[in-house]
C-alpha cells in the first residue's frame, strides 16, 4: 500500500513536469488556451490523486487504473522494463534470486498482510448486511442513555444514571466501559464510511471523464469561432455597409414624415381651439377624433413637444360635451317654465275649472314633433360620438326631477293663497289650524276644503302632465334616433356615432375604473350619486346602445316617480282629514289620483308602487273610519230603538230597487257592474229631491212597508238605517274596487253586530234596560222578526253586488263567511217565532192554572150564567189579539207556521187539562161545553197550515175530546 502511494506520488510529479514542458515547447494560438489547459491539468492531477488514494482499489487497479495508465502515457518505469531474453542466457537457479528475495521479503509480507486485512474487512462488511446495519448494531450494544440529545454528565440526574456506583473502583471499571463503548461506536462508524466510499470514488471517476469531454468541446468551439471570423471579414462586411446606407435613407424619410406630422398636429390644435370657441361641435369632434387617433397610435411616441396634447384634446372634448349637454338641456326643458306660468295664471283666474277630475290632454302635433326631432338630432349624434350620452341623460334625469319638484312646489305656494276655504266646510272649528298671518305649508293645506284641495290637485296634474309630455317627447325622439332611421339622411351618421361611442364609452369606463379614487372624483365627466360603480365598471358598458336606451327610459320614469312622491306627500299631509270626508268628496280625490296615476304610468312606462301604496292606505283608512263611525252609529240607534213601526220613505224603496237590479247581472262582468252602478246612482239621486219637496209630495213619497220581491216588510228605525248603511257600503265597494274584500268584511261585521245586538235587545229583553221599555210584547217581537227577515232576504242580493268587485281567489272564503251570517239571521228569525209560540204557551199555562177554581165555581146550583167562563173568554181574547198583531205585521207563511204550533199546543194541553177535571153537576158540564165551543171556535179561526180533516179546519185532540164527552159531530 505504501509502495503504491509512493508510485502515485511520483507519477503525479512526473506528469506535472511533462505537462509543463509540453506547454512551454508547444506554440499555442493564444495565452487563453494555455491557461485553460493548465487549469484542466490541475483538475486532472487532483482527481488522479484521489483515485490513487482509494483504499478499495484492489479491483479498480486491474481495470480503470491500469487501463488509464496504459492509454494515458507511454512512459515505462525502469523497474518494470522488459528484459530482452533473446540476448541473455537463462542459466539461473533459485540461489541466484536469494538476494532479490531477501530485499523484497519485507515488502511482500506487508503486501500480503494488507490483502488479508482487506479481505477480512470485506467479510466483516458482508456480515453486517448493508448500510445502516452497523449503526443499528451499535445502538444495540451501547445503552440508549448515551444517545440522548441532552446528554450531559454535569446534570445530576444524568450523572446518577450513568454512574450508579458508590466506590471509586467501580467507577474506574465504568470509565473503562465508557471507553469500550466509544471504540464500538468508532468501529461501526468506520464500517459505515467504508460501505459508502465506493459510490464516492465512482462519482470522482465520472467527473474526470466529464472534464475530458469539456476540454474537447472548448477546442471545437474555438475552431468554429475562428471560421466565422474569417467569413465575416471576407463576405459580410460589404453587404452590411449597403444595409446601413439603406437604413440611413429610411430614417431620413421617416424624419421628413415626422416633421410633416408635427406641422399637421400644430395646425390641428390651433383649428381645434377655434372650432370649440365657435361652438362648431361636429367639426371639432372630427378634428379631435383625428388627433386622438394619432395619440392612440405610435406616430407621436417620444415627442416631448406634444406631451400635453392628450390633455388638451380631452379638455376640448369636455368643452364640446359641455356645449352639447347645455344645448340638449335647453332644447329639452326650454319652455317648461312658460307652460307652468300659463297654467298657474289660468288656475288663479279659474278660467279652466276641472270637471269630474278630467283634464285636457297635452300633446304635441306632428309638425312640432318633427321640428323637435330635427333640433335634437345633431345634439344626440354629437353626444353619441363622445360616448357621453348616458352621462348626459343621467344629468337630464336629475334636472328633470328637480324641475318637476320645483314646479309642484311653486304651484302649491302660489295657489294656496288663492284657494280660500269655503264657509260651509265640513270640519269642526278646532280643525282649522291656519291662522291669519299664515302658518306652515302643511297647516295651510289642511285648512283647505275638499273642493279646494281637489282644485289644487287638478292644477298640479296639469303642470305635471305638461312636463311629462315634454319628457316623453324627448324619450321618443332619442328612441327614434337610436333605432328608427332607416332611409333617413342621417342614418349613416347615427350608426357611425353609435359605433364610435361604444368604443369611447368602453375606454372611458375602463380608465375610470382603473383610476384612483382621488383622480376619479376630480374628472370632469359628470356622474350621479350612487351611479359611480356602474359608470366605472367595464362590465356595465358592454352594450352602449342598451345603456342609452335604459338611461333614456329611466329619466322619464324618475320624473314620474318624483311627481308621484310629491303627490303622495300632498295626500299624506291631509291623511287625517280624508277618512272623515263624505264618500263623494273622498271619491273626487281618489278618482283624480287614479287618473293621475294612470296618466303618469302610461308616460313613464312603469307602475308607481309608492303612490299606489299611499292611495291604497288612505282608501283603507277611509273605509276603516267610515265603518267605525257606522258601527258606533248603529249601536247608538239600536240602544235608542223603541221597536215601533215607522213609515218607509221612497228613498229606501229606491235603495232596495237598485239592489234588486243586480239580479239581471249575475254573470259578474264589468259591463254589468257599470250598469248596476248607474242604476243605483239614479235611484239614490232621487232621494235629495224628495227631501226638498213640499209637505204634500212628502206625504205621497212615504209608504207603510218596504217592498222586496213582492213581500212587504214593516220596518223600524234601526232597520232603515241599516239598509242605508248597506247601500253606502255598496257604494264604497263599487267606487273602491281595490278594497272590495275589506268592504265585504266590514259588511259581514256590521251584519253580525246588528243581528247579535238585536237578539240581545229583543229576545234577551235588553231593551227594557237600554231603551226604557216596560216589557217586550208580541208587537216588538213581530217587528224584530220583520227586520231580521228583511235583512235575511236581502243578504244574497248584497252578496251578489259585492262579489262583482271581489277577486275570484277570495270569493270562496267570503262566501262561507256571509253564508254563516245569513244562517245566523235565519236562526234568529226562527227563535223569534219560537218565542211568540212560547209566549202563547206560557199564557195558556197561566190560564190553565186557574181552571180548577173556575170549575168549582160552576158547580154551584145558583150559577145560571150562560156565557163561557172567564178562562175561555180571556184565552180566546189573547189569542185573537196575537192573531191580529201577527197578521198585520208578519208574512202569511210565518203567521201560519206560528199558529200551527199554537193550535197543536192548545189541542194537546187544553184537552189534557179538561180530561183531568172532575165535573159532577150539569151546570159545570154546560160551562165546560160552552168553554170548549168558545175555544174551538177560536182555534177554527186561526190561520194555520195544518191539513184539514173532514172539512174542519185545525182539527185536533180537543175536537176528539169534545166529541167523546159531548157526542159532538161536525162542529159549530
Amino acid at each position: 500500500m505504501d509502495s503504491l502511494a509512493s508510485q502515485s506520488g511520483r507519477f503525479n510529479l512526473e506528469t506535472t513536469t511533462t505537462s509543463t514542458a509540453s506547454s512551454t515547447s508547444t506554440s499555442s494560438p493564444s495565452r487563453e488556451n494555455s491557461l485553460r489547459r493548465k487549469n484542466s491539468k490541475s483538475i486532472f492531477d487532483h482527481n488522479l490523486s484521489s483515485i490513487l488514494n482509494n483504499p478499495h482499489s484492489s479491483r479498480s487497479i486491474d481495470s480503470s487504473w491500469v487501463g488509464w495508465w496504459s492509454s494515458s502515457t507511454s512512459v515505462i518505469l525502469p523497474e518494470f522494463a522488459p528484459i530482452n531474453t533473446s540476448k541473455l542466457e537463462l542459466d539461473t537457479n533459485r540461489f541466484n534470486f536469494l538476494p532479490y528475495l531477501s530485499s523484497i521479503s519485507e515488502q511482500c509480507h506487508r503486501f500480503e498482510e494488507i490483502r488479508n486485512h482487506t479481505s477480512k474487512e470485506n467479510v466483516d462488511l458482508e456480515s453486517i448486511g448493508g448500510q445502516g446495519e452497523a449503526l443499528v448494531a451499535c445502538l444495540r450494544e451501547v445503552p440508549a442513555l448515551y444517545f440522548k440529545e441532552d446528554f450531559e454528565l454535569e446534570d445530576g440526574t444524568t450523572f446518577r444514571a450513568a454512574c450508579p456506583f458508590s466506590t471509586a473502583s467501580d467507577n474506574l471499571v465504568l470509565q473503562e466501559r465508557l471507553s469500550q463503548y466509544l471504540d464500538v461506536v468508532e468501529l461501526h462508524l468506520v464500517k459505515e464510511i467504508s460501505l459508502r466510499s465506493n459510490s464516492f470514488f465512482e462519482a470522482q471517476r465520472q467527473l474526470e471523464d466529464l472534464n475530458v469531454k469539456v476540454v474537447e468541446g472548448c477546442n471545437r468551439i474555438r475552431e468554429v469561432k475562428e471560421t466565422i471570423r474569417l467569413l465575416d471579414v471576407d463576405l459580410v462586411d460589404s453587404a452590411r455597409h449597403v444595409q446601413d446606407l439603406h437604413g440611413t435613407r429610411s430614417n431620413l424619410l421617416e424624419l421628413q414624415q415626422k416633421l410633416r406630422l408635427l406641422l399637421y398636429v400644430n395646425q390641428a390644435v390651433s383649428a381645434l381651439k377655434l372650432l370649440v370657441t365657435s361652438a362648431d361641435c361636429a367639426g371639432a369632434l372630427d378634428l379631435a377624433d383625428d388627433l386622438q387617433h394619432l395619440l392612440d397610435g405610435n406616430e407621436l411616441t417620444g415627442l416631448h413637444c406634444f406631451r400635453h396634447l392628450r390633455d388638451h384634446v380631452a379638455a376640448s372634448v369636455d368643452s364640446i360635451n359641455s356645449i352639447l349637454s347645455a344645448e340638449f338641456m335647453r332644447a329639452s326643458l326650454h319652455d317648461a317654465g312658460d307652460v307652468d306660468a300659463l297654467i298657474l295664471s289660468r288656475a288663479k283666474e279659474r278660467a279652466s275649472p276641472i270637471t269630474n277630475g278630467k283634464l285636457d290632454e297635452v300633446n304635441l302635433d306632428e309638425e312640432e314633433t318633427s321640428n323637435f326631432r330635427d333640433l335634437l338630432l345633431p345634439l344626440i349624434i354629437g353626444l353619441l360620438r363622445t360616448g357621453k350620452l348616458p352621462s348626459v341623460l343621467r344629468i337630464y334625469r336629475d334636472t328633470l326631477t328637480a324641475d318637476m319638484k320645483s314646479a309642484i312646489k311653486t304651484a302649491v305656494a302660489e295657489l294656496l293663497p288663492v284657494l280660500v276655504r269655503s264657509p260651509d266646510s265640513d270640519f269642526s272649528p278646532g280643525e282649522r289650524t291656519a291662522d291669519a298671518d299664515g302658518s306652515s305649508l302643511a297647516n295651510r293645506l289642511r285648512s283647505l276644503s275638499s273642493e279646494s284641495f281637489v282644485q289644487l290637485l287638478g292644477d298640479i296634474f296639469k303642470i305635471v302632465l305638461a312636463h311629462l309630455v315634454r319628457a316623453a317627447e324627448v324619450k321618443n325622439s332619442i328612441e327614434w334616433i337610436m333605432s328608427n332611421l332607416e332611409g333617413h339622411y342621417a342614418a349613416d351618421s347615427v350608426a357611425a356615432a353609435i359605433a364610435h361611442g361604444e368604443i369611447t364609452h368602453d375606454i372611458d369606463a375602463h380608465a375610470n375604473y382603473l383610476m384612483p379614487s382621488t383622480q376619479r372624483n376630480s374628472t370632469k365627466v359628470p356622474s350621479l350619486p350612487g351611479k359611480t360603480n356602474e359608470a366605472a365598471s367595464p362590465n356595465m358598458s358592454r352594450n352602449f346602445r342598451a345603456d342609452v336606451l335604459r338611461e333614456n327610459t329611466e329619466a322619464v320614469f324618475a320624473a314620474c316617480d318624483a311627481a308621484h312622491g310629491r303627490w303622495a306627500k300632498l295626500l299624506g299631509v291631509r291623511a287625517l282629514l280624508h277618512p272623515r270626508l263624505r264618500l263623494q268628496e273622498f271619491l273626487s280625490i281618489y278618482n283624480l289620483t287614479q287618473d293621475f296615476i294612470t296618466a303618469t304610468e302610461k308616460i313613464g312606462g312603469r307602475l308607481g308602487y309608492s303612490i299606489r301604496g299611499t292611495l291604497h292606505s288612505q282608501a283603507k283608512s277611509f273605509v276603516d273610519f267610515q265603518h267605525e263611525s257606522r258601527m258606533a252609529k248603529i249601536k247608538a240607534v239600536l240602544d235608542q230603538e223603541t221597536w215601533v213601526e215607522v213609515d218607509v220613505p221612497d228613498e229606501f224603496q229606491a235603495i232596495v230597487t237598485s239592489i234588486l237590479s243586480s239580479d239581471l247581472h249575475e254573470t259578474g262582468t264589468s259591463d254589468d257592474g257599470e250598469a248596476y252602478e248607474k242604476n243605483q246612482a239614479d235611484a239614490l239621486t232621487s232621494a235629495p229631491h224628495s227631501n226638498t219637496s213640499n209637505v204634500k209630495d212628502r206625504e205621497k213619497s212615504v209608504s207603510q212597508t218596504l217592498l222586496l220581491r213582492g213581500f212587504s216588510y214593516h220596518m223600524v228605525n234601526c232597520g232603515l238605517i241599516l239598509l242605508k248603511m248597506l247601500s253606502e257600503y255598496i257604494d264604497m265597494n263599487n267606487n273602491l274596487p281595490a278594497l272590495s274584500s275589506e268592504v265585504f268584511h266590514r259588511v259581514v261585521e256590521i251584519l253580525k253586530f246588528f243581528n247579535t245586538r238585536t237578539c240581545q235587545l229583543v229576545l234577551g229583553a235588553g231593551a227594557m234596560q237600554v231603551s226604557g221599555l216596560k216589557s217586550i210584547t208580541s208587537k216588538h217581537l213581530a217587528l224584530a222578526s220583520q227586520v231580521i227577515s228583511f235583512t235575511y232576504a236581502i243578504i244574497p242580493d248584497i252578496r251578489q253586488i259585492l262579489f262583482l268587485k271581489v277577486p275570484d281567489a277570495r270569493k270562496a272564503l267570503l262566501q262561507s263567511e256571509i253564508d254563516r251570517v245569513a244562517q245566523d239571521y235565519k236562526v234568529h228569525r226562527d227563535e223569534i217565532h219560537t218565542k211568540l209560540v212560547q209566549i202563547m204557551r206560557e199564557r195558556l199555562i197561566v190560564h190553565l192554572r186557574g181552571l180548577p177554581q173556575i170549575v168549582e165555581g160552576c158547580d154551584k146550583p145558583e150559577d145560571n150564567d150562560m156565557q163561557p167562563s172567564q178562562f175561555a173568554r180571556s184565552l180566546t181574547k189573547e189569542v185573537g189579539y196575537l192573531q191580529r198583531v201577527l197578521s198585520r205585521t208578519l208574512h202569511e207563511a210565518d203567521v201560519q207556521a206560528i199558529f200551527r204550533q199554537v193550535v197543536i199546543i192548545f189541542h194537546t194541553q187544553i184537552s189534557e187539562a179538561f180530561s183531568r177535571l172532575e165535573i159532577s153537576t150539569p151546570q159545570a158540564k154546560n160551562r165546560l161545553h160552552r168553554d170548549i165551543q168558545q175555544i174551538l171556535g177560536c182555534i177554527r179561526s186561526l190561520p194555520s197550515d195544518i191539513p184539514s180533516k173532514s172539512d174542519v179546519p185545525n182539527w185536533g185532540q180537543l175536537d176528539e175530546f169534545f166529541t167523546q164527552r159531548f157526542s159532538y159531530e161536525g162542529g159549530q
